[in-house]
């Protein structure tokens, strides 16, 4: 028997993408093209460390698509970046940024390392010496390539990035907009932070909001009393569950590399994230059961499932053991292909990636916007609003003899900060793509989402390219 060929990431997004076209009349040609990263940098470079020894460091950049400019993803640091996972998660990018309808490529970037084994000055070095590493070949700018976090970076990181950058290219007058995920102080925007977990949140309140969908999962219409559970408490995870649960949803179960929790009774979000940060993990809170193996918690009972840590969590191996009737892809690639097609037998419902965490890309998409313009959203208007709607009030007050009480006024007057616009956006655009998706899934007579969200992101991807004249 010959040696069993190594599982890949890109091979099994490029799969999903060829049954997607299958049920598409798209030039095979044209196919190739999408299919396929247009550009791949692979890099080394020296770390010294405090004792005078040296570190090679290794790291990578993928930009897959350039229908559309700039290309956009996020820069992960973890000891498991290589090579096929950078162009399998650049891959992703392309396609849910046609999905949302963002004008953006897809791209996507790692830097080989644990962060939590490097001091902060190692990790600046790092980050520093990456940037500039990007700087060389033109694959970072605000018109090229704008990184944005990911696993294992922040808004820390990209600070360093923004002002390398700068430092190279200190005419550029949009230099600010070559990176998203900035802190406020560095033209940064409010509601970046939580952009990922709101849209997770958005996303699944559409899925459990269609009758007919949740008529044939046996769940009820809404939120209210879902029992979910979520693998990962880190930024996605955290926000996903602090929404849900403020919409009525009980968290019962929450794994991580370190140990999960249980309680079907459910789990106060705020309290187990501060006993977290204190402990480093779950052991010994005493509001629920710990469990020390917590990938088992996967296959626990419960109506919804959340992977938002890492690809590769449900796999042929655990797929038949999933209880949970729907699964809201919070992480990139979580659920691999063999598993998929099994938890479509079961019938289960899968949201996938590409649109469930297409929060972080629409958001950065709005700081990018405002790093162009160089003016906070709703900065001009505010005012003249409130003292539009102030005038207006007063007009109706005497016009009827009433009078609004001072939180009515307080909040029928308050003009949208930026934070309000952000949401108000990110929500328009999860709603919107959620819709069309399901309705391109029903409309084909497809069995899942996944393959009606490809359907719908090759179409964008190939009018581009047809508007372009490269393909007929």
């Amino acid at each position: 028997m010959g040696e069993q060929k190594a599982y890949s990431f890109f091979d099994d997004v490029c799969k999903v993408v060829d049954h997607a076209a299958s049920h598409m009349d798209i030039h095979p040609g044209l196919l190739d093209q999408i299919k396929q990263c247009n550009s791949i940098y692979k890099f080394n470079f020296p770390l010294r460390n405090g004792d005078g020894t040296y570190q090679v460091i290794e790291g990578y950049r993928v930009q897959h698509s350039t229908h559309k400019l700039p290309v956009k993803g996020g820069i992960r640091y973890s000891s498991f970046v290589n090579e096929d996972e950078v162009k399998g998660l650049a891959a992703l990018m392309t396609y849910k940024c046609a999905l949302v309808n963002i004008p953006y490529g897809g791209a996507k970037g790692g830097v080989t390392i644990d962060p939590t084994k490097y001091t902060v000055d190692q990790l600046e070095k790092i980050t520093r010496r990456y940037t500039s590493e990007l700087i060389k070949k033109k694959f970072i700018g605000p018109a090229i390539d704008v990184p944005a976090p990911d696993y294992g970076t922040g808004s820390r990181e990209m600070a360093w990035i923004v002002d390398t950058f700068e430092a190279f290219n200190p005419e550029v007058i949009n230099a600010k907009g070559c990176v998203t995920g900035k802190p406020l102080s560095q033209h940064g925007i409010d509601g970046r932070t939580e952009a990922t977990g709101m849209g997770v949140f958005i996303g699944i309140r559409e899925a459990v909001s269609v009758k007919e969908d949740m008529d044939a999962l046996g769940l009820t219409v809404g939120l209210s009393g879902k029992k979910i559970i979520v693998q990962g408490l880190g930024n996605v995870g955290y926000y996903s569950a602090k929404f849900l649960q403020e919409a009525g949803a009980k968290i019962i179960g929450i794994a991580e590399y370190n140990g999960g929790i249980w309680n079907e009774q459910g789990i106060d979000i705020e309290d187990i994230k501060a006993y977290q940060i204190q402990n480093k993990g779950f052991e010994g809170y005493k509001k629920g059961e710990f469990i020390a193996d917590s990938k088992t918690l996967l296959t626990y009972p419960c109506d919804i499932l959340i992977p938002a840590a890492l690809e590769n969590q449900v796999t042929s191996e655990n797929a038949n053991e999933i209880q949970a009737r729907i699964i809201g892809e919070a992480a990139n690639g979580p659920v691999t292909q063999d598993a998929n097609n099994i938890l479509l037998e079961k019938g289960v419902m899968i949201i996938p990636d590409m649109y469930l965490n297409a929060g972080g890309v629409t958001v950065s998409y709005f700081e990018w916007l405002k790093n162009l313009s160089r003016v906070s959203f709703g900065k001009l208007e505010k005012r003249y609003d409130m003292k539009k709607y102030e005038a207006l009030l007063e007009n109706i007050e005497k016009a009827t003899g009433d009078s609004f009480s001072d939180e009515q006024k307080d909040l029928i007057v308050r003009g949208a900060s930026e934070r309000d616009l952000v949401n108000s956006g990110l929500e328009e655009t999860m709603v919107t793509a959620y819709h069309h998706m399901n309705g391109v899934k029903k409309e084909k007579g497809i069995k899942d989402l996944r393959t009606a969200g490809f359907i719908v992101a090759l179409e964008r991807i190939a009018i581009s390219y047809m508007d372009l004249g490269i393909f007929p």
